[in-house]
């Protein structure tokens, strides 16, 4: 099959690899049929983060099964799924906690020895407790809103859940990636009462206001602070969502939640330190982290495929399969939001 490997910082390659077959008994293999870019494989591309030449890449797909171990029973070829980005056994202290991305034997796609979802296909372990089965096949763009569940729309979710979010909540989202958009989404579906996105981009803040953003403004940093207590009569926001993992952004995270406030964080920390102090000063609840997405996955599934809960619009670049290192090049120079291709 094709697949795509690190090569170097900026430089992502398709290339031949072993077809994915199963290993254990409670293994799938999916042929990809829809794939995108992520925000967080920008820092392997960008060389911020390790990454070995020839890794797979990508984390982020949709499918159809072509084969299954002999101890797979919710599944059978030809079935559609969704992956989120982690696979888990759904079986352990962790996933039935609930919090899947901490699974005992779990991992993510394009990690050492294991597929990525830039490739042709994937081997799949512990599919049954993985994969979920969808109705019907994910093939052209009629795929996007449920591919955005196997990590955006769900880490979105998290990180208003973690912020604390609920009917009559003031919002901050700090931000305006494909998860900071989906972060909007899911403050509006919790009941937030009033959602101001910090924004810069007139595209991104077009999407935030069709996804429920009350305002966008474009300051940031210490003029985010600034604004927040002439926008909140000097009490600060209920709940803020932090979606980028830079110290900058975390910073105007804990000063912009008020005094008892949540701050929900998502974005993949570089760079960021925690202030205890000044946690401990304002009474601050500060939650989030990795996205258990397979645990929030019963719950959202149902509502995109009903059609009520749609981020697609995060998809604002379609490349070919062929071209998917031209996405890379155009989310890291913020030509797009988030690329994808359809295979």
């Amino acid at each position: 099959m094709k697949a795509y490997v690190f090569q170097a910082p900026h430089r992502v390659v398709l290339r031949d690899r072993p077809d994915p077959r199963i290993v254990a008994p409670g293994d799938a293999v999916v042929r990809v049929t829809a794939t995108c870019v992520c925000g967080s494989d920008l820092w392997y591309y960008r060389g911020e983060s390790p990454r070995e030449h020839g890794q797979g890449m990508g984390h982020e797909f949709v499918g159809v099964v072509t084969a299954v171990g002999a101890e797979v029973r919710g599944l059978r070829p030809g079935d559609a799924v969704l992956a989120p980005f982690r696979w888990s056994d759904g079986s352990c202290a962790h996933c039935r906690f609930g919090l899947s991305s901490a699974c005992v034997s779990g991992g993510i796609w394009g990690e050492p020895g294991a597929d990525g979802a830039h490739g042709e296909a994937v081997r799949v372990p512990f599919a049954d407790a993985t994969l979920v089965r969808l109705p019907g096949e994910p093939v052209g763009r009629e795929a996007l809103p449920i591919l955005a569940a196997a990590d955006v729309l769900a880490t979105g979710h998290h990180a208003a859940v973690s912020a604390g979010v609920r009917a009559g909540s003031s919002v901050a989202v700090i931000g305006d990636g494909a998860v900071g958009l989906c972060g909007v989404l899911a403050a509006r579906r919790l009941g937030a009462e009033r959602i101001v996105v910090f924004s810069r981009h007139p595209q991104r803040q077009t999407i935030a206001r069709v996804f429920g953003a009350d305002e966008t403004r474009p300051e940031r940093g210490d003029a985010v602070i600034e604004l927040t207590a002439e926008l909140t009569d000097g009490v600060g926001f209920d709940s803020v969502l932090e979606c980028v993992g830079t110290g900058e952004s975390m910073t105007t995270a804990i000063e912009a939640v008020r005094p008892g406030g949540g701050v929900g964080f998502v974005g993949v920390p570089h760079g960021s330190e925690i202030p205890a102090a000044r946690l401990y000063g304002k009474n601050i609840r500060l939650s989030g982290g990795l996205a258990p997405v397979r645990s929030y996955l019963d719950e959202l599934v149902p509502d995109v495929l009903d059609g009520s809960l749609d981020a697609s619009p995060v998809f604002d670049l379609e490349v070919g399969f062929a071209d998917l290192a031209d996405g890379y090049l155009a989310m890291h120079e913020r030509r797009a939001i988030k690329a994808f291709a359809l295979l």
